[in-house]
C-alpha cells in the first residue's frame, strides 16, 4: 500500500512468486506465517524490495524549521520547539490542521501541579529550547529537541523536568517514530504529574472517519457540530442538535465514550475519504504506560484529534498521578510510538486502510524493542531479559488438585505490595497473558528490579511473588511453577457475578432513545451516556432487591450502585438488598463476605447483616475511589477487594438479608461498580 504504484512498476507483470508475512498473536507470543501474496487482504510494500529502490532520507534545516523527507512522507517540525507543523503525504500538503497555531498541531504536553502552591495545576506544552541532529544518513535521521529546567533560577511556571523529544525517520517507511526521555535530577522540588501525552490535531475538512477497533468505526461529528450542540451533565458530553450530517443529529458525543484499555489500544486513528488516506498512532508496547494492561485511556475524539496517553489519572484519580518528593530523581523513556500513514487508490476501498493499519501494528509489535534508536536510555533486545514460569491456583473448596492459571495476566512491575501495580506510575511494566495451562513468558524486560504480579480471570484477588527479580542484560529467569492461593476462608454458600474485575456481566440498561451514540448499539453498551439515571427509572420507589437462587445477575443486578435522582436537583443514597436462606447457622464461627469492587468514585459502601439500621454499620469501606468511571462510561476503574468477617450470631437460620448502602449522595456520579460478591461458610478445618 505504501508507495504501491512505484513498487508495482518495479515488480512488473511477470510471473513473480510473492509472499506476505502474517504475524499471528498467541497469548504471550507471536509467530510468523508466510502466505502467498494473492491471499493478502490489502496491498503493501513487499518486504524483499531492495533498499536502493526507495529515496534517501533527506534533512533540511531552516531558521525556525526542520524538514525531513524520505520520498513517501515529508514532515516539517518547529525549531527548536520540536512540534510537528506539517505532514505531507499522498498529495495532501498537510494532514494536520494548518489553521491551528504552530504549537497546536502535533505536540507533547504534560499536566502538572506543585503541591506547595495550592491545588491549581497547569498544562504545559513540551517545547524544546535546543535542537540537535543525532543521526543523519541516507537510511535514517534522528532528531532531538531538548527542554532543560534551570535548578538555580527555579523557573516559575515551568514543570521541573528535563525532556528530550526524539523523532526518527527511516528509509522506505510511511511514517515516523517518536519518543521522549523525561528526567528529574536529584535535589529538584516536589511536583505531581497528572498526565503525559502526545497529541495530533488533524485536518478538519479531511479526517471525519474514526477507527478504534473492528466494531468501533464511524463517521464522526465535527468540532463545529459540537459547538452548535446542547451541553449535557458535563462539558465533554453534548447532544448533537445541529449536526451538519443529518445522520448524526440527536446523538450524544463525549470523548470519554472512545476510551479503551491500553492492552486493546495498540492502533487507532482517522481516515480521510477524499483522498482515501489513513493517519494512525501505533503503540507497539505498553512497557512505558502506567497502571497495567487494564488501565483505561483516551484514544481519539472529535477535533479530529488522535492521542497517545502515556500516563494519566483518568479512570483512577490521584492514585495514578506521578508524585515526586523534594529531591527525588527519576528518568523514564516514553515510546517510541509509530505515526503511520497509508492510502488506497479508490475511495470505496477506504475500509482497507484499517485492515492494513492492524497488520502494520502487528509487524511493529513483532519488531519491539526497536534496534534503531540512538539513545542509551532505550535498551536493545540483547540488553534485556526474559522471565518465564507457570501460574497455578490452589483453592481446595473448588478442586483438591491445583488449578491451571488459564489466561492469567502476569506482569513485572516495581516492587511493592499485593496489587500495587495498578497504582504504579513511575517505572516500567511488562505484561503477558498465560496460555490455557498457565504457562507464561515475559520477554524484552528492561534491566531493573521487579516483583512478579498476576491475576486470573474467574478468581478473586491478586497474586504477588515475594522474590525480587533483578533483571540484567541477557538474563533468562525461569520461576517454575508458582501457586496462587486466592482469598478463601470457607465453602461458597452463594455468589453473584464473575470475578473478572469489571461489571460487564451485570445488567446494563438500554440508553434513553434521545441520548444514544449509535456506535455502541451492538457492543459495549455501558459506554452510552446517561445510564446512571436509568437506575432511578427502574427503581423509582424501592431500591434493588436480589434474591439468591431466584434472581439472575445478568438481568437483576444493576451494573452500578448509584444514587437515586429525586427530581429536584438533588439525589439520595440507595440501599441494595441481598436476600438468601441458610438451613444451618453456626453461631460460634465466623463467616466471610467477599466484596470485590470494579470501580469506586467518592463512595462509602456500608454493609449490614439482618439489621438495616445498625449503627455503626457492621462494615464500611471508608471513603474510597476517584476513578469517575460511571460518568465516563467505563465498566471498571481501580479494583478493590474486601474480605469481611461476619460473626455467626449476625446470621440466622431461614431468611437473611445483607444491606449494601452507598452512603455518599452529594452528586449523581458518586457510587461503585461491583465485580463479584460471595458469602463463604465457616472453615471446615
Amino acid at each position: 500500500m505504501e508507495n504501491w504504484r512505484r513498487i508495482s512498476s518495479l515488480v512488473g507483470l511477470s510471473l513473480v512468486v510473492c509472499f506476505f508475512f502474517l504475524v499471528v498473536k498467541i497469548p504471550g507470543h507471536y509467530s510468523i506465517k508466510i502466505l502467498p501474496f494473492d491471499l493478502c487482504p490489502t496491498l503493501k510494500i513487499l518486504s524483499d524490495v531492495k533498499d536502493q529502490e526507495f529515496s534517501d532520507v533527506k534533512l533540511l534545516t531552516r531558521h525556525r524549521q526542520v524538514v525531513v523527507d524520505n520520498g513517501i512522507v515529508r514532515v516539517t517540525l518547529s525549531r527548536p520547539d520540536g512540534d510537528v507543523l506539517q505532514i505531507e503525504y499522498n498529495g495532501i500538503t498537510n494532514l494536520l490542521e494548518d489553521h491551528n497555531k504552530r504549537e497546536n498541531r502535533g505536540y507533547w504536553d504534560v499536566a502538572w501541579n506543585q503541591p506547595d502552591q495550592g491545588p491549581k495545576g497547569s498544562i504545559e506544552r513540551i517545547a524544546g529550547t535546543k535542537f540537535r541532529i543525532i543521526t543523519e544518513n541516507k537510511d535514517q535521521v534522528e532528531l532531538s529537541f531538548t527542554q532543560t529546567w534551570n535548578v538555580l533560577s527555579h523557573e516559575k511556571g515551568r514543570v521541573p523536568l528535563n525532556v528530550d523529544k526524539r523523532y526518527i525517520f527511516r528509509r522506505g517507511t510511511s511514517g515516523y517514530y517518536a519518543y521522549s526521555i523525561f528526567e528529574r535530577l536529584k535535589g529538584w522540588p516536589k511536583v505531581d504529574l497528572g498526565y503525559i501525552r502526545a497529541a495530533y490535531k488533524l485536518k478538519k475538512d479531511k479526517f471525519q472517519y474514526m477507527a478504534l477497533s473492528d466494531d468501533k468505526l464511524r463517521i464522526m461529528p465535527t468540532q463545529k457540530d459540537r459547538e452548535m450542540s446542547h451541553t449535557l451533565a458535563y462539558p465533554e458530553a453534548v447532544l448533537l442538535t445541529n449536526a451538519t450530517n443529518p445522520t448524526l443529529r440527536g446523538e450524544v458525543d463525549d470523548k470519554y465514550q472512545y476510551s479503551s484499555d491500553v492492552k486493546d489500544t495498540k492502533v487507532h486513528g482517522w481516515i480521510s475519504l477524499e483522498p482515501p488516506v489513513g493517519f494512525w498512532i501505533i503503540t507497539p508496547s505498553e512497557e512505558f504506560r502506567s497502571g497495567g494492561p487494564t488501565k483505561q485511556e483516551l484514544t481519539s475524539h472529535v477535533g479530529p484529534t488522535a492521542l497517545c496517553v502515556f500516563m494519566s489519572a483518568h479512570y483512577s484519580g490521584m492514585d495514578l498521578e506521578i508524585k515526586f518528593q523534594d529531591g527525588e530523581p527519576w528518568k523514564k523513556v516514553f515510546g517510541p510510538i509509530f505515526i503511520y500513514m497509508n492510502s488506497v487508490s479508490h475511495q470505496n476501498d477506504y475500509q482497507k486502510l484499517w485492515v492494513d493499519a492492524k497488520e502494520k501494528m502487528l509487524l511493529e509489535v513483532d519488531s519491539w524493542p526497536y534496534n534503531f534508536t540512538e539513545s542509551r536510555d532505550f535498551p536493545s533486545v540483547d540488553q534485556r531479559g526474559t522471565v518465564a514460569g507457570q501460574l497455578l491456583v490452589s483453592d481446595q473448596y473448588i478442586n483438591k488438585s491445583l488449578i491451571l492459571g488459564r489466561s492469567a495476566y502476569v506482569g513485572l512491575a516495581a516492587p511493592g505490595e499485593v496489587g500495587s501495580w495498578q497504582r504504579e506510575s513511575k517505572g516500567y511494566q511488562f505484561w503477558t497473558q498465560a496460555d490455557d495451562e498457565g504457562h507464561f513468558v515475559i520477554k524484552n524486560v528492561r534491566p531493573g528490579d521487579y516483583n512478579l504480579y498476576a491475576w486470573v480471570p474467574g478468581v478473586i484477588g491478586d497474586y504477588k511473588n515475594d522474590t525480587k527479580i533483578a533483571i540484567k542484560p541477557g538474563l533468562q529467569v525461569n520461576l517454575g511453577a508458582l501457586v496462587y492461593e486466592p482469598p478463601r476462608h470457607g465453602p461458597t454458600l452463594w455468589e453473584i457475578g464473575i470475578p473478572d474485575r469489571t461489571a460487564a456481566e451485570f445488567y446494563v440498561p438500554d440508553p434513553y432513545p434521545t441520548l444514544t451514540n449509535r456506535l455502541y448499539n451492538h457492543s459495549e453498551k455501558f459506554r452510552q451516556y446517561g445510564l446512571w439515571d436509568r437506575y432511578t427509572d427502574l427503581y423509582h420507589d424501592q431500591d434493588l432487591v436480589y434474591t439468591i437462587n431466584v434472581s439472575d445477575y445478568r438481568k437483576d443486578w444493576f451494573f452500578a450502585h448509584v444514587n437515586r435522582n429525586i427530581n429536584n436537583g438533588t439525589c439520595e443514597s440507595a440501599t441494595w438488598q441481598i436476600r438468601f436462606e441458610l438451613v444451618n447457622v453456626n453461631k460460634n464461627r465466623n463467616y466471610t463476605f467477599q466484596l470485590a469492587l470494579a470501580s469506586a468514585h467518592y463512595a462509602v459502601v456500608q454493609v449490614r447483616f439482618n439489621d438495616a439500621r445498625a449503627r455503626p454499620a457492621h462494615f464500611s469501606t471508608g471513603y474510597i475511589g476517584m476513578d469517575n468511571a460511571i460518568a465516563r462510561h467505563g465498566i471498571h476503574g481501580l479494583y478493590w477487594l474486601y474480605s469481611i468477617d461476619v460473626k455467626g450470631n449476625l446470621l440466622q437460620e431461614g431468611n437473611n438479608t445483607i444491606y449494601l448502602r452507598q452512603a455518599k449522595s452529594e452528586n449523581y456520579f458518586q457510587g461503585v461498580m461491583y465485580d463479584y460478591l460471595r458469602l463463604e461458610g465457616p472453615s471446615e478445618a
